[in-house]
């Protein structure tokens, strides 16, 4: 296994677990790996400190996998901790759920593989190249341990070009996905489409949100913003919200959420769905004078990198300011973001500017975070991307 030292003091991230090493940190590589060959990571003292997949086209050049010298990655490694990702999440699935992340990339310490189940399909994503060279060995491990019908291929995420990596869709093994596949969560009934929709087809990261929300529209007049295939939607009016508006840009979105109302027999008087840039709605909302009780607002990721960070605040406060305006007086905001570059501490910030600008108070009623099944390593904080604040707006 060809060695890759580590210039001194830089070994600080690796002793602590932390499984990326930059490429700025290497001193020295005895040999020329592949990329995604799995190396040896060692200390300018050449003290043994992990094993790690290397790329040198990604400015993560190490992604480390294990810290203890005798073990072997092989294809029996990579069964051991599939298998405990799967058992971690057994619990998860049940007779009103049959749809979650299995597999959450650095958190199972699997970097750049994320396993998502809807019902009887499995996603992946492969997102480093240390995982596509051991791509057809996971397939192989997924099958016999899960039996899934079929196997579908979403990397075509950005993530990939990060590793000098092209974006690939397709199938992978079994059958072929229809074009809906039904899926429960919190006993609610979605057709979703994994071939062409969104990532990897369904956010099941706001699953614990949506039932916490939800428990707050009941008897209330709810907006739906970036509504995409209705989770929030369904889940108001499941817990018995009066109305509610859902908006997206998506046409697919909207069609999709439409085909959810029916299948779940939510009465169409309940609600309406406005495809529309949401920015755009929410003002043309504020000069008709409209009003509601409760506002979601669940955008896409506004900042994929912190280079982007002061450009998504502007956006974050701007989409969160129109919000409040449109909430009666003691109305409920619930917002997120899903920029791991945005920090829990940074979006109160910007939420207090988007008060300050609105001229409302504002009261942090709840915190939310991402569920169980995207677990954050304590090792690797940058895993928690998913946060959101359950406001009263006064």
């Amino acid at each position: 296994m060809i060695d890759v030292i580590l210039k001194k003091g830089k070994e600080k991230a690796a002793v602590l677990r932390h499984p990326w090493i930059f490429s700025g940190a290497i001193e020295k590589i005895k040999g020329k790996p592949e990329n995604g060959e799995v190396v040896t990571v060692k200390s300018a003292e050449k003290e043994f400190l992990a094993y790690a997949y290397y790329n040198d086209q990604s400015r993560v050049a190490l992604r480390l996998l294990e810290w203890d010298e005798n073990i072997t990655i092989d294809k029996q490694w990579y069964q051991e901790k599939l298998s405990k990702a799967l058992a971690s999440r057994s619990h998860v699935l049940d007779e009103n759920t049959n749809t979650c992340r299995l597999v959450f990339s650095e958190a199972d310490f699997l970097p750049g593989l994320i396993v998502d189940k809807y019902a009887d399909f499995l996603s992946l994503q492969v997102l480093s190249a240390g995982i596509e060279a051991v791509q057809e060995d996971i397939i192989t491990i997924l099958r016999d341990q899960l039996n899934p019908k079929g196997i579908f291929d979403k990397s075509d995420g950005g993530a990939r070009k990060h590793e000098n990596l092209e974006p690939v869709q397709g199938l992978l093994w079994g059958e072929v996905p229809p074009e809906f596949i039904e899926v429960k969560e919190n006993g609610i009934t979605y057709h979703i489409n994994i071939a062409d929709g969104q990532k990897s087809g369904f956010y099941c990261d706001q699953r614990d949100n949506r039932l916490i929300l939800a428990e707050y529209t009941k008897d209330k007049t709810v907006l739906d913003c970036f509504c995409y295939s209705g989770g929030f939607s369904l889940n108001s009016l499941n817990k018995g919200a009066t109305h509610v508006t859902s908006v997206d840009s998506s046409a697919l979105a909207i069609e999709t959420l439409m085909h959810n109302l029916e299948l779940n027999g939510f009465s169409k008087d309940k609600q309406n769905s406005i495809q529309s840039d949401v920015n755009k709605q929410l003002r043309a909302f504020k000069e008709e004078g409209k009003k509601f009780d409760v506002v979601i607002l669940d955008p896409p990721k506004y900042a994929p990198s912190r280079a982007a960070l002061d450009r998504a605040a502007r956006a974050y406060k701007d989409l969160n300011r129109l919000g409040m305006l449109l909430l009666e007086s003691g109305g409920i905001l619930a917002t997120f973001s899903c920029s791991g570059a945005v920090d829990l501490e940074t979006f109160k910030q910007i939420i207090a500017w988007a008060a300050l600008d609105a001229g409302r108070e504002v009261q942090i009623i709840k915190q939310f975070s991402q569920p169980e099944d995207h677990p954050i390593r304590i090792s690797f904080p940058e895993g928690e991307y998913l946060k959101g604040l359950l406001l009263r707006v006064l």
